[in-house]
């Protein structure tokens, strides 16, 4: 999937909306969206990283058009579908969402891990993902070619020791796309699919290996072809697929 060429006008007159902009993947996916032509709707946390971030696009001589600050921790089923209208409201569209915010939580045996992080993990990681898909799916639906993608990662697939809330939620993504796209795999326009990215040099990263030399490692840009191959429209068709970017087995002759 990394030998993935793209148009460069690959996401001209999209509506891509992307959660957990403010580093790693969601960054580059914001900016590499935008860069091939995507109005480009960012959710993240903070304000110093999302204007960073739109200094980010504006040098690639693209356009930000719309950056949200929101704590996902905190988002609600009101605040997802008041998103939704919004985005109906100003574009009346949307052509992809890219659910990719994600909270790491703690290293733990099951049997100790603090609770609270549990339920900040679960929320941030699996219902908020449930919760805002299902606002958008209405828009979504109305596309020609709308692409859902979830972040996945390969502990979601293989359960590792000490993993806990990170891997169950991952766990639960995996089942909701894979419910997702079978129940819209007639009668609507919309696939879903998950993608591990793999291991990438980010800050997400070093936070789950802080004694490991990820000077190696590929970047969240290198890896984002995988990205825009899903997103865009030479993956129409493609649906309940569990990807990784970085296993040559998955990859695809496109």
């Amino acid at each position: 999937m990394l030998d993935y060429k793209p148009d460069d006008d690959l996401l001209k007159d999209r509506v891509i909306l992307v959660t957990g902009v403010g580093d790693g993947i969601g960054r580059a996916a914001a900016v590499s969206f935008a860069r091939y032509g995507a109005s480009v709707i960012g959710l993240g946390h903070t304000a110093s990283e999302l204007a960073s971030l739109r200094d980010d696009i504006s040098a690639q001589g693209a356009h930000a058009s719309s950056i949200v600050i929101q704590d996902l921790a905190k988002f609600t089923e009101g605040g997802c579908k008041q998103l939704a209208e919004e985005i109906d409201a100003e574009f009346g569209q949307l052509d992809g969402l890219l659910n990719n915010a994600a909270e790491l939580g703690i290293l733990s045996p099951l049997h100790l891990y603090d609770l609270d992080t549990w339920s900040r993990v679960m929320r941030v990681n699996l219902y908020i993902p449930y919760l805002l898909t299902r606002a958008c799916l209405p828009l979504l639906k109305k596309s020609e070619d709308a692409s859902v993608i979830f972040t996945s990662a390969d502990v979601a697939r293989r359960g590792r020791a000490y993993w806990g809330a990170y891997a169950v939620a991952g766990s639960g993504i995996e089942a909701l796309m894979r419910i997702w796209a079978d129940e819209l795999e007639t009668n609507t326009n919309v696939r879903v699919n998950t993608l591990d990215p793999g291991p990438v040099r980010t800050g997400f990263q070093h936070r789950a290996y802080p004694g490991k030399d990820t000077s190696e490692l590929l970047t969240a840009d290198d890896v984002m072809p995988a990205y825009l191959y899903l997103i865009g429209p030479d993956s129409r068709g493609v649906s309940g697929q569990a990807f990784s970017a970085q296993i040559l087995e998955d990859s695809l002759d496109v």
